[in-house]
């Protein structure tokens, strides 16, 4: 069994594998990244990581990044955790893929210009005066398309949980931190309660919430706004 070792920072998408890691069961470890303190741009963890992102996930002490590559490998070294539907149909995994990207490449920026206004433009009134509110007209058009496939069960697949399904929550949860009005999506909320009941997701939130603790007795934790 290899030896796994996460790096995070509460609120980031290092959620993601995390809860993939919890739905596998195996023993791993999280290193918290103090993103406030710039230790992401740290000459130590540039060597594991030069783009300077969180999550990176050590493996046998070799790094993998980005989520795609992450949640795809580790889908492939434990099926049995079922992150992924399971398909012998070529297309059916490249869509499977297209899914995770669509979470990285679409959803995840438009997250940004809702949840973090001020990595666009540092002047904090503009910021939340146009960079938010486009990211939330943006987000609308995505969310509500997302409401539609859910349609289908009470999962992205359907009646079968997958980590596409933890990349979801972890977005909603990001911008509904934030105030996104989420009046329009029953179906949304119903996934983001569900999610929350599931062990794994519970397990990943209290690594965070031990992370969220150490930041704040450090004086470095930013909370959401």
């Amino acid at each position: 069994m290899p030896n796994l070792k996460l790096f995070v920072a509460p609120n980031t998408c290092a959620r993601v594998p995390t809860i993939a890691l919890e739905e596998i069961g195996i023993p791993f470890e999280t290193e918290l990244v103090r993103t406030a303190a710039n230790q992401q741009n740290s000459p130590e963890f540039l060597k594991l990581n030069p783009k300077g992102k969180v999550p990176t996930l050590l493996i046998d002490g070799v790094p993998l990044t980005e989520n795609v590559a992450i949640l795809s490998w580790l889908d492939a070294e434990f099926p049995d955790a079922r992150l992924l539907p399971k398909t012998s149909d070529s297309y059916e995994r490249f869509q499977q893929i297209a899914d995770l990207s669509f979470f990285s490449a679409t959803v995840h920026p438009t997250v940004t210009r809702v949840a973090m206004p001020l990595k666009f433009i540092e002047d904090k009134d503009l910021s939340f005066e146009i960079v938010r509110p486009v990211g939330i007209t943006a987000m609308n058009k995505i969310m509500d398309m997302v409401e539609a496939r859910l349609s289908g069960g009470p999962w992205w697949y359907g009646a079968e949980w997958s980590i596409v399904d933890g990349y979801l929550y972890w977005a909603w949860s990001r911008i509904t931190g934030v105030g996104y009005p989420d009046d329009n999506y029953p179906k949304l909320r119903r996934h983001f309660a569900l999610s929350n009941e599931r062990p794994a997701v519970q397990r990943a939130m209290e690594r965070e919430a031990v992370n969220v603790d150490i930041l704040k007795a450090e004086g470095l934790y930013i909370a959401p706004r």
